[in-house]
């Protein structure tokens, strides 16, 4: 049995949790210089990590002040949160604190965000409401910066692709991405802005909420865990840092049939050659701080769900009071003759990765299927392989989800970096030579030469082992939840690929919506409501494709649409496309447009419907028009230099 177990530590938790102590010296003057415009002399930005207060008792589910309460095997137990008191000097080493004059008071306009330079790192500046705030400059996902991006109702949004954060607490509000921003303490004197920042603070860009520990029994049984999450994907870890960011105390244990901890999935296809430590999401020592135990290389065979327990493929048996199925999907397989030979891949893990971009250097590769991950791996390896060809059944990539005007355009990039397509047509065999791959038939009866064979016809959700458990799963095999991802079984949760939920955008119609961003936001709900919280999903899905060094940014969900309004040049890479259903935007994709997805992300979020005519007034007339329509909406952040075409 693989994995890390992490030991129980007995006595109190120390965590952080509620208001943040240092900025109500800040709220309280802003208050006062609205009162007495004549106080306002000076701006000033202090970089804090941030405490949270702990002086409020947890609240139980019926709303009464009591410590949290939950059953493991029949054993009642309690926890309460250490409250810490306010510190008196946020910085603990003078010497790691710089100050710098950076602006006029009167630089920023309401609504507006700047980078401000302290000399050994940044801050995003932002003035909303009448109010500075100031917090890190970079999205901790990838670096992306966020004075490029949107700010709306008190939170600014990735320009990449889409996380968003408070700009008050720096918190991560929506995903992709694990880490909340740095937030800088801000203060008003005289007409100048200076700001006085941890160095540390500028440099690491990032903060890692603060977390409960598990103050379990000493005699603990290892067959039982108070929260069983069956999966390691974004899902399945967003669940469980959820629990301990909340203050959960109690035993959680992740299992997963990967060799490894969670890691970002998502370069797999974007990034073949990286290694396992260098796309890991969170590091070991991580998980033992914070007592999450994951079992690597266990696979789930069955699940009792009236006994509360799950059944392991070796036989091991783990009893569980709450549980989280967030499996995610499988990758289909070929049907036709030689789909076991050797050189012929799935791309799962990082070592199936790292094994194409080895075998294909200067050889020959077919791609079969022209899905997202076939396409980027189609870009990846366009420059290290002697030859890509990509099979595909459709005639134009991506046809269904972005329209065959922007597939054409996004072949016709392919085309000119030598990938070759064979469109319309499937493999009917693979052969071999001394038992290795040598050629990939065509049902039209052309012959590849093949050294390395990928597999990207789709996926299809790794729920089989469910099937007899009595939790409802669809004709297609996915997990079936609720707006709080609870299955029909009282404790049991689902999020991730495989599930169907109920996306508010699309009037609550159960969707599946297996994307990064999602799997997060998924795990994040889930663990809430095992706390029960009560909150629901509204969450408007966003995703991002890279290939040859561009972006397609998404955000919506254009399943069923009926036109594609289209403004900007597709020959030139450089457009955004409205997907329409009726007389209603329910998706925008994008190409060298920033931030204008997350713009229309913000403008779905908040619930508003950008009609179909409003769009093609922009493509008809220009930016004005269209900047009219999304002013009226209450969105600022976009401004006419970046809605040029």
């Amino acid at each position: 049995m693989g994995g890390c177990f992490s030991k129980p530590k007995p006595g109190m938790l120390h965590t952080a949790g509620g208001c943040w102590r240092g900025c109500r010296w800040l709220c309280d003057l802003c208050l006062a210089l609205s009162l007495s415009p004549a106080l306002v002399v000076e701006v000033k930005i202090e970089v804090v990590i941030p405490e949270k207060e702990r002086n409020k008792e947890e609240m139980s589910p019926n709303g009464k002040a009591s410590p949290l309460i939950y059953k493991v095997n029949g054993t009642t137990r309690h926890y309460h949160l250490e409250e810490h008191p306010i510190a008196g000097n946020p910085y603990h080493n003078p010497k790691d604190v710089v100050e710098a004059s950076v602006c006029h008071v009167k630089d920023l306009e309401n609504g507006q965000m700047r980078e401000v330079d302290l000399g050994c790192g940044k801050a995003l500046l932002i003035k909303d409401n009448g109010e500075f705030h100031a917090v890190g400059h970079k999205c901790p996902h990838y670096g992306a910066p966020l004075v490029k991006g949107v700010l709306s109702k008190g939170r600014v949004r990735c320009p990449w692709h889409g996380a968003c954060f408070n700009i008050g607490t720096g918190d991560i509000e929506d995903f992709p991405g694990l880490d909340s921003l740095p937030r800088f303490q801000v203060k008003i004197e005289k007409e100048k802005v200076y700001i006085r920042a941890s160095k540390q603070a500028l440099q690491t860009q990032r903060r890692t909420k603060m977390m409960a520990k598990c103050i379990s029994l000493s005699n603990y049984n290892l067959s039982s865990t108070n929260v069983l999450i069956i999966g390691a994907g974004a899902a399945g870890l967003v669940c469980a840092e959820t629990l301990r960011q909340e203050g959960f105390s109690d035993r959680i244990v992740m299992c997963t049939m990967d060799r490894h901890l969670p890691y970002d999935r998502p370069k797999l296809s974007k990034s073949m050659d990286s290694h396992p430590e260098q796309i890991a999401l969170r590091s070991k020592e991580f998980f033992c701080t914070y007592d999450i135990e994951v079992l690597t290389e266990m696979q789930v065979a069955a699940v009792d769900i009236k006994s509360k327990i799950a059944v392991f493929k070796d036989g091991f048996k783990m009893e569980y009071n709450k549980l989280l199925i967030a499996t995610g999907n499988m990758p289909k397989t070929l049907s036709c003759k030689g789909k076991e030979m050797e050189n012929v891949f799935n791309i799962r893990t990082p070592e199936d990765a790292n094994r194409v971009v080895k075998l294909a250097t200067s050889k020959n590769v077919v791609i079969v299927g022209a899905s997202f991950l076939g396409m980027e791996v189609a870009a990846y390896l366009a420059e290290r392989a002697h030859s890509v060809s990509l099979v595909e059944l459709e005639h134009v990539p991506f046809k269904k989800f972005f329209g065959e005007r922007v597939g054409r355009a996004v072949m016709k990039m392919f085309e000119n970096n030598r990938v070759k397509f064979y469109m319309q047509t499937e493999v009917s065999e693979l052969r071999e030579q001394e038992g290795k791959l040598k050629e990939v038939v065509l049902k039209s009866g052309k012959v590849l030469r093949a050294d390395v064979c990928v597999v990207g016809v789709g996926a299809v959700p790794a729920t089989a082992f469910l099937k007899q458990s009595g939790i409802n799963i669809d004709s297609k095999g996915f997990v079936v939840v609720n707006k709080m991802m609870q299955t029909n079984i009282p404790g049991v949760f689902a999020a991730g690929d495989a599930v169907t939920f109920p996306l508010a955008l699309r009037n609550n119609k159960k969707v599946n919506v297996p994307h990064w961003q999602m799997a997060h936001m998924h795990g994040r709900i889930a663990a809430l409501n095992m706390l029960a919280h009560g909150t629901e999903i509204s969450t408007v899905p966003y995703l991002w494709t890279a290939m040859f060094g561009k972006s397609i940014r998404y955000a919506g969900h254009g399943e069923g649409f009926d036109d594609v309004v289209i403004q900007g040049d597709l020959d030139e890479l450089k457009f955004v496309a409205f997907y329409t259903k009726s007389d209603e935007v329910v998706a925008v994709a994008s190409m060298n447009y920033d931030p204008i997805v997350s713009k229309v992300a913000e403008v779905l979020t908040a619930g508003r419907t950008i009609r179909k005519r409003d769009v093609e007034l922009f493509v008809r007339h220009g930016k004005y028009v269209w900047f009219g329509v999304l002013s009226v909406l209450n969105v600022r952040g976009l401004h006419d230099r970046q809605l040029a075409p």
